[in-house]
């Protein structure tokens, strides 16, 4: 993720947080914030497909760990348990199967009885097929109504056995091997009509129809789906980015969280204790910020000395009016202002590590040149555990364990936006940050809490 070959004006400086450098073209300010050389996390580089979305399974993978029933582990077990249906079925239609497990993670967690309401006319199974869908498209078999008198009957824990059989037959939805079969199904009937496997998949929840309105909006034939979302914006392919962003369902990032799935189900299999490990940091928090920057790995700032230190060695740098106002940013003339409590200057928790700094003033450039309007307010950035100790007194937010403001890689933005657009383009600046690996963000009562990934190999 830089915008500004998109905006059509000067490029901002960002580092991707797997240290891969580039130089920026046409730049009108330095090519180098605090050391840290210039990467692109708006446009789209099509050598770097792969890139692209190895970062975006990584941004997205958030939800899979928050919302996975009974976690993440124990959804993967689940899922698993199915391998060897899914192996036949991608066989017997040359499909990926680790694809195809990963869409029986993503849309169940691995349960075959698994519904997205009581209305059974939604999606239901293993991989959560419509019913008109299954019925008009897929060739399946299914009853709505005595599906859902056998639901009923199975929920009050009669005859539950029984019941799952009958049900079997009645909404072959609910058999795991009709289900995955037919999901094969669609995805042939898919690739025939978009003519890209990534595409296909795409289409499972966004529809062909919908994928095809983008592409068409998009302008360039078929290209992949990495393309389409991520050269893709409110100022470039402006119309393709509207197609995408009206769907308002989750259709946009679902490769990217099907992608996060088929990692997990790998990890799992290859190294089940690191995939726990990851779950408990994914837990900590309401974003990845802690897989971002583990505690155990992550130096921080005992006190205001160990501050004072980074600042003058460069690991921190200070952030003033002249260092953000030429980024659509200012500072809040609140910030640090507990500082006196510990005998300090309100200055000296106004300052970011270089990386987190490059992104902040990206994020800034992006959402002004977007919306058109006032700077966003930055209200905080680092500290160190002194002040951290002052904050909890007073703020029922702060956290009382690990702060990755004591990190230097976290800043928060005051949410009093000065207009609709600017909060529209603020929140499509987060979202593209975040599949692109480079941030993770919360949404708090009165600010938006950003951390920045490290720049470093992880």
């Amino acid at each position: 993720m830089v915008l500004l070959t998109l905006l059509g004006a000067a490029l901002i400086v960002v580092l991707d947080h797997r240290g891969r450098h580039e130089q920026p073209q046409n730049a009108l300010g330095p090519s180098v914030i605090g050391g840290v050389a210039a990467a692109r996390p708006f446009n789209y580089v099509p050598a770097q497909r792969a890139a692209y979305e190895r970062d975006a399974a990584l941004g997205l993978s958030h939800v899979l760990f928050a919302k996975s029933p009974g976690g993440v582990v124990a959804s993967a077990r689940r899922t698993a348990h199915w391998r060897p249906i899914v192996d036949r079925v991608a066989r017997a239609h040359g499909l990926d199967a680790d694809m195809l497990e990963a869409i029986v993670m993503l849309e169940s967690a691995g349960r075959a009885d698994a519904r997205a309401s009581n209305d059974l006319r939604s999606a239901a199974g293993l991989t959560q097929i419509l019913a008109e869908t299954g019925q008009n498209l897929l060739g399946l078999h299914i009853d709505v109504k005595a599906s859902e008198r056998l639901t009923r009957g199975i929920l009050r824990g009669r005859r539950v056995r029984q019941r799952e059989a009958v049900r079997r037959r009645v909404d072959e939805r609910f058999d795991p091997a009709k289900a995955i079969e037919a999901t094969a199904r669609y995805l042939d009937f898919a690739k025939g009509k978009l003519g890209r496997d990534d595409l296909a998949v795409v289409s499972y929840h966004m529809g062909v129809g919908n994928l095809q309105q983008a592409l068409t909006a998009y302008g360039k034939g078929v290209v992949p789906y990495a393309q389409l979302y991520f050269d893709s914006s409110p100022l470039r392919h402006a119309a393709a980015w509207r197609k995408l962003a009206s769907l308002g369902d989750d259709s946009s990032t679902y490769l990217w969280r099907l992608l996060a799935a088929r990692d997990i189900m790998r990890l799992y299999r290859a190294d089940p204790e690191a995939l726990q490990h990851e779950a408990v940091l994914q837990s900590h928090k309401a974003s990845a910020e802690e897989v971002l920057h583990p505690p155990e790995r992550t130096p921080t700032f005992g006190d205001p000395f160990a501050i004072g230190r980074a600042r003058a060695s460069g690991d921190l740098r200070a952030i003033d009016k002249t260092v953000l106002a030429p980024y659509g940013l200012s500072v809040d003339p609140g910030m640090g202002v507990l500082a006196g409590r510990i005998k300090q200057s309100p200055r000296l928790y106004r300052a970011l590590r270089p990386q987190a700094l490059a992104v902040l003033q990206a994020l800034g450039a992006a959402t002004r040149a977007i919306s058109r309007t006032q700077p966003l307010i930055v209200t905080s950035t680092v500290r160190d555990k002194d002040y951290q100790r002052v904050l909890l007194a007073i703020d029922r937010e702060a956290t009382t364990a690990y702060s990755l403001h004591t990190t230097g890689f976290a800043f928060d933005i005051a949410r009093n936006y000065r207009s609709r657009a600017q909060a529209l383009a603020f929140q499509f600046v987060l979202d593209r940050l975040t599949a692109r690996g480079m941030i993770a963000w919360v949404r708090e009562p009165g600010a938006i809490h950003v951390t920045v990934a490290s720049g470093q190999p992880r």
